[in-house]
């Protein structure tokens, strides 16, 4: 059984039963790994999600979407984690589960020791467990700790960060650690042209934005920046990718401002799209904030193997795996963020030297080894071996 958290997994089986990806993302989706790995194990699965409430049954695949409804914060949460947590464990142990793989969603670790004790529980981890410059709360100290070094038969985690924290929260007692990256498909980046020249004929320097609108993802430093550089040359220009509860906001405050023209919110973006926005860009900026437990901002490694330089900062947890082709910069500092895309836009050297490097790191992206997939069949096979 998958617990995949939130998503559109009906639609993904849909395009992987077609033998095609999900064109909705730029990445092979986790639940499509999850597909092949049952496929290729011969089992039979069952995959649960929070999106919009469906059920689909095709033997050996049976998927459930459940419809989980904005709770607010506090109390209401935690009550909502509790049970979400418990439609999880009932779905469990009716389907009677020999492995329980569970990304994060509405869950708090420690319920899943009510799980069916014969049955695996593999968590996998796509965020950190508490924001990077804090320490861990006290449901994280006295009740998933114990998970971490007892229930769980494996840890995978997206990034190295996620995986210190879980090694600090056990005191370095925690459960084989398994690190997987995200997984592309080289035709999606093979034949991307390189960036155009800029600032000839007054061509702008085109800065790429892809992800949730949040305040929390950084994007109004992003419009903080548009304003700075509204009379920089050369010209530099916004493009927005994704929704969120920012968005329509933020859009006004663009068009408040009469930077609607430098600074464009395209809304949600498909494959295509997003090869097209890769395309036309310059360079690609991930804002991440202290205020956001990001495990591993695939737009990073996007950037990269689009051959376009990356603007992040310096809590961002993909840093270390692209470092070279990356202008780091300290997080929230709009002034830091305005100068690194000055850099890029006015010293070509320093341009072209980015790009090189964002060409020396782009086969760990394609290696199916490093992904999803590859990493759960390691676990699979573990518990196998030991099992014997």
């Amino acid at each position: 059984m998958y617990a995949a958290g939130p998503g559109d997994v009906i639609g993904t089986f849909e395009n992987w039963k077609a033998g095609r990806d999900d064109p909705s993302q730029v990445s092979v989706t986790y639940s499509g790994q999850f597909f092949d790995v049952c496929r290729a194990v011969g089992a039979e699965s069952l995959t649960v999600s929070q999106s919009k409430r469906a059920l689909l049954v095709e033997p050996p695949f049976r998927i459930e979407q459940i419809e989980v409804k904005p709770t607010g914060g506090g109390w209401r949460y935690h009550w909502a984690t509790i049970v979400y947590g418990l439609r999880i464990i009932f779905r469990a142990r009716r389907f009677r589960v020999d492995a329980l793989i569970v990304a994060e969603g509405l869950m708090h670790w420690f319920m899943l020791w009510l799980a069916p004790r014969r049955c695996l529980i593999i968590p996998t981890l796509h965020c950190l467990l508490w924001l990077k410059d804090e320490q861990p709360g006290f449901i994280h100290r006295r009740l998933n700790r114990r998970f971490f070094e007892r229930r769980a038969f494996a840890v995978m985690t997206a990034s190295d960060d996620i995986s210190r924290q879980v090694r600090r929260l056990t005191h370095g007692e925690a459960r084989p650690i398994y690190e997987f990256l995200p997984t592309y498909r080289r035709e999606m980046f093979s034949g991307i042209a390189p960036p155009s020249p800029w600032g000839l004929m007054g061509a702008p320097f085109r800065v790429f934005f892809a992800g949730r609108v949040e305040a929390n993802k950084g994007v109004n430093v992003l419009l903080d920046l548009a304003e700075m550089l509204s009379a920089e040359e050369p010209a530099v220009e916004f493009d927005l990718c994704g929704t969120g509860s920012a968005l329509e906001a933020l859009r006004e405050s663009a068009t408040r401002k009469g930077l609607s023209e430098r600074f464009r919110c395209h809304g949600h973006c498909n494959r295509e799209s997003m090869r097209k926005m890769f395309e036309d860009c310059h360079a690609v900026i991930v804002p991440t904030t202290r205020e956001f437990n990001e495990g591993f901002n695939q737009v990073v490694a996007e950037a990269v193997l689009a051959g376009r330089p990356v603007i992040t900062s310096s809590v961002c947890p993909a840093l270390s795996y692209v470092r070279e082709a990356v202008m780091e910069v300290p997080p929230d500092s709009t002034v830091e963020y305005a100068g690194a895309i000055r850099a890029l836009a006015n010293d070509p050297e320093l341009y072209e030297a980015k790009r090189a490097a964002a060409s020396r790191y782009q086969e760990q992206f394609y290696a199916p080894d490093n992904g999803w997939a590859s990493t759960l069949l390691k676990v699979l096979a573990l518990a196998q071996k030991r099992a014997f």
